[in-house]
């Protein structure tokens, strides 16, 4: 009798809220949590706060800068192509020309993922999201109303933001971070960019490729540390045979603005000049106007939220996904993060985990991509591993693309011949790193570097690197 109440009681609390579940945030996170719920019959909202959805994935960060990078790659190859050259001349684009192929890549993507909300039958709510209490939102409206919904659980998915020290004057024309860099209407001659990070390295790559002088900063004593070692030597050696500055292991002083340039004072006490500025060091989760901690939340000092590992948070009804949980800040695990979010809210067992080994790719120019350890993890722990690599420009696909630059490199246990680790530079890296992926992936032995000698490529493909960077290595063992 008594359980028989209870569970009646469960019912109806239920059934008082106006929501199964609220999403806050329509990034990738946001979307893989949509999504699963809604395909599980459950009546699910998302707010956003503008009117087109995709997050900063798809306005401000992942979808723009990619657009923008395959722009100057294409201009890249078309100036160095002899069949061009001999004809015409170097054609010149200027930043804002090649936003508008990101423009047009933004409404196509806007358009597809707001087809995904309505078909799934999510409801698309705009305005500006805080917590009133644990199952409790306020909403703002840009007409400056104010409503409230209410829902059993809530998902946090609101992404980052760049950091912006209160030292530097980001209202200044000539300062921008990595959100506002898209809106330059200006063709600089010359950019500094503070952070050697992903975005910073890709965002140099970009620039210079427009031929614009370029300054790169890092507060690092090495490129992308993360990285094999080869991978980061890499990319410090072609940004600076194409003409990159990058100056190692330095922080900035001050930043002195003027109507025609910035100056950059450096701790060092080296200071440099150029037309515009880009900020590029480091994010913050955005849960600054969320008001957390009316439902019992607190942010840490980067503005990230705290999660198990079902993306619970410390109040059991709230869950968090993607950049403002922090690592591994991948709109790819986000949308991942979602989904198994979205089980656990279900099935409060499910055991259902990211896979351990997610690839990353960082679109410079040339790309690069890694799946798995990397050499100085395998020494560091211990493990005999041995190395196969292929080179690009001994690859035929490669010779009549004209993209020699890259190279393959397959990490794998000198006794198993397990793969432990796959790391490419080069173009189209990004999307040649998942055949290896694939194969590490297999159980039961099947995850060896042997696959690759023992099956058929087609011919000629960039692919075929597999092949010979698994003989080299193989070739290496005694």
């Amino acid at each position: 009798m008594t359980k028989q109440t209870s569970s009646t009681s469960k019912k109806s609390k239920k059934q008082s809220f106006d929501f199964d579940a609220i999403i806050i945030g329509t990034g990738p996170g946001g979307e893989g949590t949509s999504m699963e719920l809604s395909k599980r019959n459950k009546k699910v909202a998302i707010v956003e706060r503008y009117k087109d959805v995709g997050g900063g994935c798809t306005h401000w960060g992942t979808i723009p800068s990619k657009a923008l990078r395959q722009s100057v790659r294409r201009l890249i190859e078309y100036n160095s192509n002899p069949l061009f050259r001999q004809h015409e001349k170097a054609k010149h684009l200027t930043f804002p020309d090649i936003l508008q192929h990101a423009a047009a890549v933004i409404r196509k993507q806007v358009q597809l993922r707001s087809g995904f909300y309505d078909r799934n039958r999510v409801e698309h709510i705009v305005g500006e999201a805080s917590f009133v209490d644990k199952n409790t939102l306020q909403i703002l409206k840009s007409d400056g109303s104010v409503e409230q919904i209410t829902a059993a659980q809530i998902v946090i998915a609101t992404g980052s933001r760049p950091y912006r020290p209160d030292d530097i004057n980001f209202k200044h024309s000539r300062v921008y971070d990595s959100d506002t860099i898209l809106s330059l209407t200006h063709d600089p001659r010359s950019i500094i960019i503070y952070g050697a990070g992903v975005i910073g390295s890709e965002y140099a790559s970009i620039f210079r490729g427009l031929g614009v002088k370029v300054d790169l900063i890092n507060t690092r004593d090495r490129l992308l540390s993360f990285l094999d070692d080869e991978m980061s030597d890499s990319l410090s050696y072609h940004l600076w045979n194409n003409g990159v500055v990058i100056r190692h292991g330095e922080q900035i002083k001050r930043v002195e603005e003027t109507e025609e340039a910035v100056v950059v004072h450096l701790e060092s006490g080296k200071k440099m000049r150029a037309d515009c500025m880009l900020f590029a060091n480091g994010r913050t989760g955005n849960t600054a106007d969320l008001k957390v901690e009316n439902a019992g939340l607190k942010a840490d000092g980067r503005g990230q939220l705290r999660v198990n590992d079902h993306y619970q948070t410390d109040v059991e009804n709230i869950y968090a996904v993607g950049d403002v949980i922090g690592y591994p800040s991948l709109a790819s695990a986000a949308y991942d993060q979602g989904r198994l979010a979205a089980d656990a809210m279900i099935d409060q067992q499910s055991t259902a985990k990211l896979i351990a080994d997610i690839p990353t790719g960082i679109y410079t120019i040339p790309e690069i991509s890694s799946v798995g350890k990397t050499e100085q993890e395998l020494t560091e722990a211990k493990i005999p591993y041995e190395v196969g690599r292929a080179q690009f420009k001994h690859l035929a696909r490669a010779q009549i693309a004209n993209s020699l630059v890259g190279s393959l490199k397959i990490l794998f246990h000198r006794e198993t011949k397990e793969i432990l680790g796959i790391h490419c530079f080069g173009e189209n890296a990004a999307e040649i790193i998942h055949i290896g992926q694939a194969i590490m992936q297999q159980k039961g032995g099947g995850n060896t570097i042997e696959y690759f000698v023992n099956t058929t490529f087609n011919y000629p493909t960039m692919a075929e690197a597999f092949r010979v960077a698994a003989l080299n290595g193989l070739n290496r063992l005694f």
